[in-house]
């Protein structure tokens, strides 16, 4: 089975880098297309993968996928032996909710903090709107390593789906300085020790591309 990925820039892709991550941490092989974001060329290159043109897109010997949750799913369906549900149906149940809840909420956070792994001591204001949302990220991180935790690190003890859709807020908080209470700061941290996710930053240093909508701050 030949997989590529479609993603775009590093630095700024928070939708890239969830497929990217779970087909990494979960060891699956695939070549990666890399389109650069918000040039002329985006928008016909894009297109010849996927009728949304939107990144990431994954290709199943040459069928694609697209969303992140969709291609999740997919994954999740097909490599069954990289476990990246929780085997309980509980736990399942509750990490399909937070990765549900993470992709269509959490918009003032999006909208206030974009990803730019290369933007470390950024500052942005946090309208209460944000605070909220960041408020509640911390909640469901303390949750569940409440619940899960044992101590794999991850948000349901060992790597999971739910942990690709929340590793772009890590590197939010990272890029803005958010300071993490001491019952959400061990999940970041374990992130942050992922040879996946370390690859992954240091690509981004590697890039030159800049998007000026998504240098916000001081």
């Amino acid at each position: 089975m030949a997989l590529k990925l479609v993603i775009g820039n590093k630095n700024y892709s928070s939708w890239s880098l969830r497929a990217w991550l779970l087909l990494s941490e979960a060891g699956i092989a695939f070549e990666e297309i890399r389109i650069p974001l918000d040039t002329p060329e985006f928008g016909d290159a894009i297109r010849r993968y996927s009728p949304a043109g939107c990144v990431p897109v994954l290709l199943i010997d040459e069928r694609p996928v697209w969303d992140s949750l969709a291609i999740a799913e997919t994954v999740a369906e097909r490599w069954p032996q990289a476990q990246l549900w929780p085997e309980d149906p509980d736990a399942r149940a509750h990490a399909r909710a937070i990765s549900a809840e993470m992709h269509a909420g959490f918009a003032a956070l999006r909208a206030a903090m974009p990803m730019n792994c290369r933007a470390m001591g950024r500052r942005v204001p946090l309208p209460d709107a944000v605070t909220r949302d960041i408020d509640r990220i911390f909640e469901i991180w303390s949750d569940c390593r409440r619940r899960y935790g044992d101590d794999g690190g991850w948000l349901f003890n060992r790597f999971s789906i739910a942990d690709a859709m929340y590793a772009p807020v890590v590197l939010r908080f990272r890029t803005y300085g958010i300071n993490l209470p001491d019952a959400a700061c061990h999940y970041p941290a374990r992130l942050l020790r992922s040879e996946s996710l370390q690859n992954w930053l240091a690509a981004c240093e590697s890039e030159v591309e800049v998007l000026e909508h998504d240098e916000k701050g001081q």
